[in-house]
């Protein structure tokens, strides 16, 4: 009975000390709503609330298919535009794809950042950067093992983990102001501009790729033309900029109908929405055996979202935007896990391999499990804390270790056999 006991305190210690405070667990649970009472106060909902709470909600649906086919137009149209300039395609993948596929989570954050729905802005953010590694590269690298051998992605990797600890610094004071939002801008700029000087140094093999992928031919270019295309750029932003404005909606009702916050909205159902064009274009290109673009898209994608989106959002916010301090606790950093996991798998051998991806896949499911829990309050985080603590997190560590240590021999070996002959 006394060791039970004592297992049940260390269990609430652990999860009140490691993973949140006192008052904020307090905040959660005063938020939280029971189904009996979220029930009863469905029940007194006038018959005209509730249609508008399911008109509401359907239109979020609609959001989400104007925000895919919105990013799609704008992509397309985009790509033919930069075509009939000039532009090669390996410049129109590392820019105008990035930004297209990242244009509805971009979306989404101004309008919820203007909307007063902080939590949305920054759980969109972390929850597109954390699927598009686990859930985006795990799903392309089920279907083809991704072997990459773009220079980008490597220097990419490390500065997606710079951005990563960035935002969790900017972060610390529970506030992302509008200067921080300008400075995170103006890295964008930066980033982008260097991001095209460095590509003139890729090999061949990748400019074919992304010539194949996003070039035009001569015959096509004859055939296109520019004002249809300069209007389904309009078509596409007027599809962005209301999609988001229907899907923000629908995230704030979705919350209020389920008893949960907001940011558990952003960091899942919202995050997945915002991440369709990348899922789409990363499957794409790995089914068409295009794995730099699979990879470039998602890393590129990630820089994007806390320079361009997280930046922009702040910037056009009255007051900047609040951090939720279990976002600086635990989702950031977990953000910042899933990029630095990317390390030991792109730099082992540069490839990542079907196991691989099965465990990326295993740990975003791990992650949004936990995130309901916690959101809910559940009896079950603690045991469920404990696991991921004492077992699955430092299995995946020693794993991920000794398989990098065993490449990093067999690099040594061939390099010294290569020296021998």
């Amino acid at each position: 009975m006394r060791s039970g006991a004592v297992d049940h305190g260390a269990g609430r210690l652990l999860a009140q000390i490691v993973w949140m405070p006192n008052k904020f667990r307090a905040r959660r649970r005063a938020r939280r709503v029971s189904p009996d009472t979220r029930r009863e106060r469905l029940s007194v909902i006038s018959p005209q609330r509730r249609r508008g709470s399911t008109m509401t909600l359907f239109l979020a649906i609609v959001g989400f298919v104007l925000l895919v086919a919105g990013a799609e137009l704008l992509v397309r149209a985009s790509v033919r535009l930069a075509a009939i300039a000039g532009i090669s395609p390996l410049v129109v993948g590392l820019t105008v794809v990035a930004l297209g596929t990242s244009a509805p989570e971009l979306a989404v954050g101004i309008q919820s950042a203007r909307a007063g729905q902080p939590d949305l802005t920054l759980g969109n953010v972390v929850g597109s950067n954390i699927s598009n590694v686990l859930l985006i590269l795990g799903i392309a690298a089920l279907i083809a093992p991704l072997v990459v051998h773009q220079k980008l992605v490597r220097i990419d990797v490390p500065i997606m983990i710079g951005a990563s600890a960035l935002a969790l610094l900017l972060s610390l004071d529970g506030m992302i102001s509008r200067l921080e939002g300008a400075i995170l801008v103006v890295l964008l700029v930066v980033y982008t501009g260097w991001s095209i000087r460095a590509s003139r140094k890729e090999t061949r093999a990748v400019k074919a790729e992304y010539a194949e992928a996003f070039g035009v031919s001569e015959k096509k270019k004859e055939k296109l033309h520019p004002i249809i295309d300069v209007i389904l750029v309009v078509v596409g932003l007027v599809m962005l900029v209301y999609g988001a404005g229907f899907l923000v909606d629908g995230a704030v009702v979705l919350a209020k109908v389920l008893g949960v916050d907001e940011l558990l909205i952003g960091l899942t159902v919202v995050a997945v929405g915002t991440s369709l064009p990348e899922i789409a274009t990363s499957v794409i290109a790995s089914l068409r055996g295009e794995r730099d673009i699979a990879v470039g898209n998602v890393v590129g994608s990630n820089v994007f979202n806390i320079f361009g989106v997280l930046g922009a959002s702040a910037l056009v916010s009255q007051h900047g935007i609040a951090v939720d301090p279990g976002a600086v606790r635990f989702d950031i950093p977990v953000m910042i896990a899933a990029s630095v996991a990317c390390l030991p798998i792109f730099f082992r051998g540069y490839r990542i391999v079907r196991w691989e991806a099965a465990l990326l896949l295993g740990h975003y499911f791990a992650y949004v499990t936990y995130a309901v829990l916690r959101a809910t309050g559940h009896a079950a985080l603690v045991p469920y804390t404990w696991f991921m603590l004492a077992f699955v997190l430092p299995l995946t560590t020693i794993t991920l270790i000794v398989v990098l240590v065993r490449e990093l021999r067999n690099t040594r070996r061939n390099t010294r056999d290569k020296a021998d002959a």
